[in-house]
C-alpha cells in the first residue's frame, strides 16, 4: 500500500512522487476563492534534474510519498570518475559518479559530512554544508587606487573553485564560504 499526502498536508521539505519523479515542494499556499473549488498553488523542486517549477492541485489530489531517504555521510576521496563516501550509521562505503556530484564537487573536501539523497536504492542527489570553510591558495593582486565600492579581487581555493574576496585576503587564509551561492563570507 502506498502512502499519499491531500494536498491540506502539503508543506516545505515534504517529499512526493509528481510525475513519477521524486520531488521536495519549497512552498505551498491554500487557496479558496469565493466560488467554485478550494486549490493549491505548490511550488516544488525535482530532485533528479534540480528544475523549479510551479503547479496547481485541486482539493481532491492527493500526491504519493517518494521513497526518498536522506544518508548522513563523509566524503573520503575521489579519482576523477567516482567520489567515494562511508555512511555514518552502516560504515558502507557508497561510491557516486562524476553525472551526480556536478559541481558540488567544489564544496567537499576529505573528512566533510554531507547528505546523499537515494531514490530506489541510487544516489540521486549530493547535500553539502551551506557554509565551509576553504584555504585560499591564489589570488590576484590588489590594486591600490581601487574605488571604495570595487574592493574585490579573484581567488582560488583548494578544492579549486574561484570567488570574488575582499582585497585584504591573501594566500594561505582560511575563508568561510556560502556553498549555496559561492560568497565570501568572513575571514576564519
Amino acid at each position: 500500500m502506498t502512502r499519499s499526502y491531500s494536498i491540506h498536508s502539503f508543506k516545505p521539505g515534504l517529499k512526493v512522487l509528481i510525475f513519477n519523479k521524486p520531488c521536495i515542494i519549497q512552498s505551498s499556499k491554500f487557496v479558496k476563492p469565493g466560488k467554485g473549488q478550494a486549490f493549491s498553488r505548490v511550488k516544488f523542486k525535482n530532485i533528479l534534474s534540480g528544475k523549479i517549477v510551479e503547479t496547481t492541485f485541486k482539493s481532491t489530489d492527493v500526491l504519493k510519498i517518494a521513497d526518498v531517504q536522506d544518508i548522513k555521510v563523509i566524503y573520503l576521496y575521489n579519482d576523477s570518475i567516482f567520489w567515494y563516501f562511508i555512511d555514518i550509521k552502516s560504515f558502507e562505503e557508497i561510491i557516486v559518479s562524476k553525472e551526480i556530484v556536478k559541481l558540488k564537487s567544489f564544496w567537499l573536501i576529505p573528512q566533510c559530512k554531507c547528505y546523499l539523497t537515494m531514490w530506489k536504492k541510487n544516489v540521486i542527489s549530493i547535500y553539502v554544508n551551506n557554509f565551509i570553510n576553504l584555504k585560499v591558495i591564489k589570488t590576484t593582486s590588489s590594486i591600490k587606487k581601487q574605488s571604495i565600492n570595487n574592493r574585490m579581487k579573484k581567488a582560488i581555493l583548494c578544492t579549486g573553485v574561484s570567488i570574488q574576496v575582499p582585497y585584504f585576503i591573501n594566500i594561505n587564509d582560511i575563508i568561510k564560504v556560502d556553498t549555496r551561492n559561492k560568497k565570501y563570507i568572513s575571514r576564519i
